[in-house]
């Protein structure tokens, strides 16, 4: 987490998250429960302290707020899904990638139900990772057979406006984090959080 560096989260085989602190090692500080298969990936926002995202072999990418044990949002890719990724240019912006080699784009402020595009980027192959290129608009995906893709994003998508320090990371400034908190805080106001059944 970029603003409270001791706490990190992980995933495990049977589908739990657990949020950790470097200063608690013998306990998990919470549990979260959601999904029902292997958990692959777990990132936190790059924007928004609170909220993380994961994915998972059962098919779901997870929207969670670390105030909450349940899932905020659920995402039904009809595949496994490898990888997934916020956007280093907007909160509610992230990719994920499947098992059967697509790449699935979303922007929740503009839809919170279905990807802005998803794109088939590899034939023989399952996609595994994706990552945002934090210096140009581009989008590189890897598969299980050695392969990288490199897919531009569309100008929607790239709503940037991004410093870089004096090794080159770019950092947004203190204006642009905000405004991007603060379209992820209005996200989250819409959300009725409920126990899901299982």
């Amino acid at each position: 987490n970029q603003s409270l560096v001791h706490l990190f989260i992980v995933g495990t085989e049977e589908g739990n998250i657990h949020q950790c602190s470097l200063a608690y090692s013998g306990q998990y500080l919470e549990t979260y429960e959601g999904h029902h298969m292997t958990v692959y990936t777990v990132k936190w926002n790059p924007f928004h302290d609170r909220v993380f995202i994961s994915c998972s072999a059962d098919w779901t990418v997870k929207i969670w707020d670390r105030n909450f044990k349940y899932p905020l949002m659920s995402f039904d890719l009809d595949n496994a899904v490898g990888d997934v990724c916020w956007s280093p240019y907007s909160s509610t912006v992230f990719s994920a990638v499947t098992s059967d080699g697509k790449v699935h784009v979303f922007d929740l402020a503009e839809n919170k139900h279905e990807p802005l595009c998803q794109q088939k980027v590899a034939k023989r192959a399952k996609s595994t990772n994706v990552c945002f290129n934090h210096q140009d608009p581009i989008l590189i995906v890897g598969d299980d057979r050695g392969g990288v893709n490199s897919l531009k994003l569309s100008p929607n998508l790239r709503k940037a406006h991004l410093l870089t320090d004096n090794t080159g990371k770019l950092i947004p400034d203190t204006e642009t984090r905000v405004a991007q908190r603060n379209n992820m805080e209005k996200l989250l106001e819409t959300i009725d959080v409920k126990r899901p059944a299982f």
